[in-house]
C-alpha cells in the first residue's frame, strides 16, 4: 500500500511551520489619510502598526495617526522621512513628542520628496542627527531593497545599508512579489556583515489596479516584471477578487524552513485595506495550522 512519504510529510510540517511564524509577526502599513485610524481598529489588539510619510501630506499628519495608534493600545511605527525635516530643531520637537506619546519605534527613511526642505538629504543623515540628540527609541527601522532602487546603484544601497545599521534594529525589505528574491536578498545580507533582522515586505489583499500603482510608485519595476513573465502569478492578480499573498508567504516559509535565509516576520503593505488583508490573515494561520 502507498502513502505519504515519511521526509516529505516532515519537510511540509517543517514549511507550514515555518509559514505560521512567519504570519504570527506580521505587522501592517497604513497610509495617513481621513478615517484611518478607524480602519485600524479591528487589527490585532498590540499589533505593530506602521505609518507612511508623504511630502503632501507632512509629517504631522504621520505623527498625528502614530499618537492616535498609541492610544488605542498599538505599537506605533511612524515613518520618519529625512527629506521633510527642515532642521535639527524640528526633529528634536518631533522626538519629544513621540516620546510623550509612548511610542518607542520608528522607521527612518529618506522620503518620496525630490528635494529636502531642510539638511537632511537622506536616511542616514537622520539617524545620525537623532544619534546626536540622544532619542530614547528601543527600536529603529531602515528600509532595504531586494529588488533595487530606481535611483540608487545597488553598490551604494549596501554601503548605506551597513553605515545605517550602527543606528538601527531592523530592516524592513521594500515590498517584492518574489520570494526567491527576498530570501537571496537576506542571504547576500548575512554575507556582507548585514546583521540585522531582515523583516519581509508583502502586499496585503489589494485590487491590481492599486497594487500595480503602488508598485511603480514604490519602485518595484523589476517585481512587476517578475509578474508579466509568470502567468500563472499574473492570472491570480487578474482574478475579479485581487491579489492574495498566499503562495508568496507559502514560498517564504518553504526558503527559511529549508534554511537559505533567516527572515524575522512580515511587514504587510494593507493600501489601508484593513478588513480584507486580515480576513486574509486568519485563513492562512488556519492553514498554516491545520
Amino acid at each position: 500500500m502507498g502513502g505519504p512519504i515519511p521526509g516529505r510529510r516532515r519537510g511540509s510540517a517543517q514549511r507550514r511551520d515555518a509559514a505560521a511564524r512567519l504570519l504570527a509577526r506580521s505587522r501592517f502599513e497604513l497610509l495617513p489619510l481621513p478615517g484611518t485610524l478607524d480602519r485600524a481598529a479591528g487589527l490585532p489588539p498590540g499589533s505593530t502598526v506602521t505609518v507612511t510619510s508623504s511630502p503632501r501630506r507632512g509629517v504631522d499628519a504621520t505623527i498625528e495617526l502614530a499618537e492616535g495608534l498609541s492610544r488605542n493600545g498599538f505599537r506605533a511605527v511612524p515613518h520618519l522621512a529625512a527629506r521633510q525635516f527642515a532642521d535639527r530643531a524640528q526633529l528634536a520637537r518631533t522626538l519629544d513628542r513621540l516620546d510623550g506619546a509612548g511610542v518607542r519605534d520608528v522607521f527612518v527613511v529618506a522620503g518620496d520628496a525630490p528635494e529636502p526642505v531642510g539638511e537632511f538629504p537622506d536616511g542616514l543623515a537622520l539617524l545620525r542627527a537623532m544619534a546626536g540628540l540622544g532619542h530614547r527609541m528601543t527600536a529603529v527601522g531602515i528600509p532595504s531593497y531586494p529588488d533595487g532602487h530606481p535611483s540608487v546603484a545597488d553598490d551604494v544601497l549596501w554601503d548605506l545599508l551597513r553605515d545605517k545599521q550602527q543606528h538601527a534594529t531592523y530592516t524592513v525589505t521594500q515590498m517584492c512579489f518574489d520570494a526567491d528574491v527576498v530570501c537571496a536578498f537576506a542571504a547576500r545580507a548575512r554575507s556582507r556583515g548585514i546583521t540585522l533582522p531582515v523583516v519581509a515586505g508583502v502586499p496585503g489583499v489589494v485590487d491590481i489596479a492599486r497594487l500595480l500603482r503602488m508598485s511603480l510608485r514604490v519602485g518595484v519595476g523589476d517585481s512587476v516584471r517578475f509578474l508579466r513573465s509568470h502567468r500563472s502569478i499574473a492570472g491570480a492578480l487578474l482574478r475579479p477578487n485581487g491579489y492574495r499573498p498566499d503562495g508568496l508567504v507559502r514560498r517564504l516559509g518553504a526558503h527559511v524552513a529549508a534554511g537559505r535565509c533567516a527572515l524575522d516576520g512580515l511587514h504587510v503593505y494593507t493600501f489601508n485595506q484593513v478588513d480584507a488583508t486580515l480576513r486574509w490573515l486568519q485563513q492562512a494561520q488556519r492553514r498554516a495550522a491545520a
